[in-house]
């Protein structure tokens, strides 16, 4: 019978293997609910003890009898199979050690001491353990479980985190969380370090750029790449700010944490202003120490920080997923833009007129334009233009607002780029034409 066996196997690991109740216990985990391992390792040990005690009682059977007890008593570390041998006065050779844990469940409450200062340092409502264990304590576990013929025990790595993660619990008050913890706890079995791994903070926000000449992140220096050189005055850059910069530092300052990255909803030119709702972006701080700020505190912070150059609006905190979204909807998503434009030659109502109605649904192919082709692949765009509205300033000057779907280079829909974008307003009207000034009024979060 199969429950014969695994008493069988269990008996027959003991003779090998010297094993704490946990170690023993974790290999029939799967056997019995409501039973930690420990207590499960003890009951299969006493009960192994109870039937070589009733095994005494036959001549037949009693050296056996002894023979199992000796190695409940030595290599299962078991106090009534030791009290029992001595009661009949037999000797039993003493082991200290667990062959697979070493012992190291003696010692959960030191790795807990060690964890609980360094949590000081941190905000976080939930918390989850992890452990790095040796690999040889996992050799010499997967050794023992290769003996037991069924497979119905746990991992040594999972026994550690839960037993550190509740007794943490019961001290501390926060909540375990297997799905998205705000810290994740390392405990270095071997080296008796701790490590901390918060999750990043997210803040989605709407920023909106007031002056021109400011780029969204940062651009190295091309002379020197972020070295510093007397050509970028040894700053490593070509512009003194950015949009990320602006918005990440008081973020990082607030959190306490170690890097910032700047996710757009696209991106504008340098020249470029962004008006109206703004342009959606989320920061994520990297290894915040503290993540319940105060966005508006933060806000203002931000604001006050930029001087004029921008303007934010920190809406909620966010998450990875909404980054995701983020970024794949930037490239779909409806823009407005407004444009001032200027032509070489003589310009009317009628022309303009024939612009609208041209570029009124239109479908866009556009090649990378050559201005940014040395960092960016040569590879056609096929974009959307929903509409075209126009006012006439003089013969020589329009100003369009532009309704198109997001990754759509309007500089060059105006120019042709050297009809590398086709249709474009040069070809409609048939005149050389080429944005002066280009600002972003709306963008849309949705296709």
């Amino acid at each position: 019978m199969i429950n014969a066996k695994i008493l069988d196997n269990a008996m027959n690991i003991l003779k090998e293997f010297p094993l704490c109740d946990h170690c023993f216990g974790r290999l029939f985990a799967r056997l019995g609910k409501g039973v930690n391992n420990a207590d499960r390792g003890y009951s299969i040990k006493l009960l192994l003890t109870m039937i070589s005690h009733l095994m005494l009682k036959d001549d037949e059977s009693k050296d056996l009898a002894i023979d199992n007890l000796k190695v409940l008593a030595s290599n299962g570390f078991f106090k009534p199979a030791q009290d029992l041998l001595k009661h009949i006065g037999c000797d039993f050779q003493s082991v200290k050690e667990c062959f697979i844990c070493k012992n190291i469940f003696e010692n959960l409450d030191e790795y807990v001491k060690r964890i609980l200062p360094i949590l000081n340092e941190y905000d976080f409502n939930t918390f989850l353990i992890g452990t790095k264990i040796p690999a040889d304590f996992l050799e010499r576990e997967d050794i023992v479980r290769s003996h037991i013929g069924v497979d119905v025990g746990e991992s040594l790595k999972s026994e550690l985190n839960r037993l550190i993660g509740k007794k943490l619990q019961v001290i501390i008050g926060k909540k375990v969380s297997f799905d998205d913890p705000d810290i994740v706890i390392i405990v270095d079995i071997e080296n008796f370090n701790i490590s901390i791994n918060p999750k990043p903070v997210f803040i989605y926000g709407r920023y909106k750029k007031l002056v021109r000449g400011i780029p969204q992140t940062t651009w190295f220096c091309s002379n020197c790449w972020g070295k510093g050189c007397p050509q970028c005055n040894y700053t490593g850059k070509r512009y003194s700010t950015s949009i990320s910069e602006l918005i990440i530092g008081p973020i990082l300052n607030a959190t306490n944490g170690v890097e910032g990255i700047f996710h757009g909803a696209g991106r504008e030119d340098v020249d470029t202003l962004t008006l109206g709702n703004g342009r959606p972006f989320i920061v994520e701080i990297k290894d915040p120490k503290r993540r319940n700020v105060d966005l508006a505190y933060l806000e203002k912070a931000i604001n006050d920080n930029a001087k004029g150059m921008i303007e934010v609006k920190l809406i909620r905190f966010s998450n990875r997923k909404e980054v995701r979204k983020l970024k794949t909807l930037s490239a779909f998503s409806r823009k407005v833009y407004q444009a001032l434009i200027e032509v070489d030659g003589e310009l009317d109502e009628n022309s303009l007129k024939k612009l609208e109605e041209y570029f009124f649904n239109r479908e866009i192919r556009q090649y990378t334009p050559l201005r940014v082709l040395h960092r960016r692949a040569n590879k056609i765009r096929v974009k959307k233009v929903y509409s075209v509205k126009t006012e006439l300033i003089d013969s020589r000057r329009f100003k369009a607002t532009i309704e198109c779907q997001g990754g759509l280079y309007v500089k060059e829909l105006i120019s042709g780029d050297n009809n590398r974008t086709i249709p474009n307003f040069s070809q409609i009207l048939q005149l050389k034409a080429r944005c002066v000034e280009l600002s972003i009024i709306f963008v849309s979060e949705e296709i």
